[in-house]
């Protein structure tokens, strides 16, 4: 089965055919770095971390590309809050993002690449425009005149009278449209800036990414993704820039944008008192079973974050890590029915992720091998087998624990003490163990193989 996408600039589902054989180029527009990333940044990159595994799993050659804006509005504005240098600040919070993707498991990026490292490559294709004519100075910086690109809407499929109607008032008289975007801003006292051929100054926001990603794949490339929210500006300001510079068309054959996270079913907002960054919900919830909370939705799905949720996917992830664990101490008889489910399963798991990366359904398929294997009397090799399966798929999931849990000495010994207290009848003191090993966050299941210790 071919591997289908879901193009929003199409709006269909088109076979992933990239421009060059195996070799796929990816972007996917990175964090500002001024404050510490949200769960909703966590959605869109932990999908996407997914997806660039699977296309590696299927075979395709996958760099991907990320950009960090280390200087932006919002940078300065922080900066300006904290008496901080911008650029103090933005490499301060472009680490803290780095750890936070590390601790969600997402290592599939090949390259971060900084704004400010490519501000030569900013000033010379906004200067292609001035020579193309799409460019233009005005008293506080340089312009995109989006009446000269025809295209202008394509993506977030609007027609361009719609566009002026929406769009917010010209701050700027002097701008031939109120939606032309902004190229380069003029320096204002305090700020970082450099020099450019309209004045010393710094770059506007859209053609940070299309300098990036022309100098690292050149004017044209493979997928684009995002959250949905940067359809428009943001990408369809990406599209002009970059196709009206080399005069070539489609940027991106394929874009793919990650709906929306809600909490508790409302927009996640400072003000409404319901923002919380990654590291908050790391200190309560354990990394994979966010990362399971995140895969089990379809990318472009909206999800809800409540604790009623979260909690269900920990359950869930649970019946998976306690699976492995009952394979790993099988004992049985060599059971010949494994290959085929193993197969059965591959199969089905391919296919749901083919169509357009269908997690949800990809997870369910593994459920339903569970539940078969359940069944059945395995051998130590049959499992064995289905370790090395589970490592296949979990290589694009990356939310399975295959090792054994590291419990300390001082958890083992209560382990062992309620053990005896049990063996010889006494309950009173294996329930006050049992108390003590809830405190410090773990469980014991009791299971005929003997004891086995959990994490709460």
């Amino acid at each position: 089965m071919a591997l289908k996408v879901f193009n929003t600039l199409t709006r269909r589902k088109e076979e992933f055919k990239p421009l060059k054989g195996k070799k796929v180029n990816m972007f996917v527009c990175g964090p500002t770095v001024y404050d510490y990333s949200h769960i909703g940044h966590a959605k869109t990159y932990v999908q996407f971390d997914v997806i660039a595994k699977y296309l590696r799993y299927r075979g395709f050659n996958v760099f991907y590309l990320q950009n960090i804006t280390d200087i932006d509005d919002k940078i300065i504005k922080r900066a300006n809050e904290n008496k901080e240098d911008p650029s103090k600040l933005a490499i301060k919070y472009e680490k803290e993002y780095d750890i936070d993707m590390k601790a969600l498991g997402i290592n599939s990026v090949n390259k971060y690449a900084r704004a400010t490292n490519y501000v030569k490559q900013i000033i010379k294709q906004i200067q292609t425009l001035f020579d193309k004519g799409y460019a233009y100075k005005t008293s506080d910086g340089v312009y995109f005149e989006i009446d000269k690109f025809k295209g202008y809407g394509k993506l977030s499929h609007q027609p361009m009278d719609k566009i002026k109607e929406g769009a917010r008032v010209a701050v700027n008289e002097d701008k031939k449209n109120p939606s032309d975007f902004s190229l380069w801003k003029k320096e204002k006292i305090g700020e970082p800036s450099w020099r450019s051929p309209w004045g010393k100054g710094r770059p506007g926001w859209h053609i940070e990414d299309t300098a990036i990603t022309e100098t690292e794949f050149g004017p044209q490339y493979d997928l684009h993704g995002g959250a949905i929210d940067l359809i428009f500006p943001h990408h369809e300001s990406e599209i002009a820039q970059m196709e009206a510079s080399s005069g070539r068309k489609p940027l991106v054959k394929y874009w793919l944008h990650a709906a929306f996270l809600n909490i508790e079913k409302e927009k996640m907002a400072k003000s409404l008192g319901n923002f919380i960054t990654i590291r908050e919900a790391l200190k309560k919830w354990d990394s994979k079973v966010l990362r399971y909370f995140y895969v089990s939705t379809h990318y472009r799905t909206p999800i809800d974050y409540s604790e009623k949720n979260i909690q269900h996917s920990k359950n869930s992830l649970e019946r998976i890590n306690e699976f492995i664990r009952k394979v790993s101490r099988a004992n049985g008889k060599e059971n010949k029915k494994v290959k085929n489910l193993i197969k059965k399963t591959k199969t089905a798991f391919e296919k749901h992720m083919d169509n357009d990366f269908d997690m949800p359904q990809a997870i369910a398929a593994v459920y339903s091998f569970i539940r078969e294997v359940n069944k059945q009397d395995i051998s130590k090799r049959n499992g064995e087998e289905i370790i090395v399966f589970l490592k296949k798929i979990n290589s694009v999931l990356g939310f399975i624990t295959f090792e054994k849990e590291k419990v300390s000495a001082e958890i083992k010994k209560l382990v062992e003490e309620r053990e005896n207290a049990r063996k010889n009848k006494d309950w009173a003191t294996a329930d006050k163990v049992r108390d003590k090993l809830k405190k410090e966050g773990y469980y014991v299941d009791d299971t005929p193989q003997g004891p086995v210790i959990k994490k709460l």
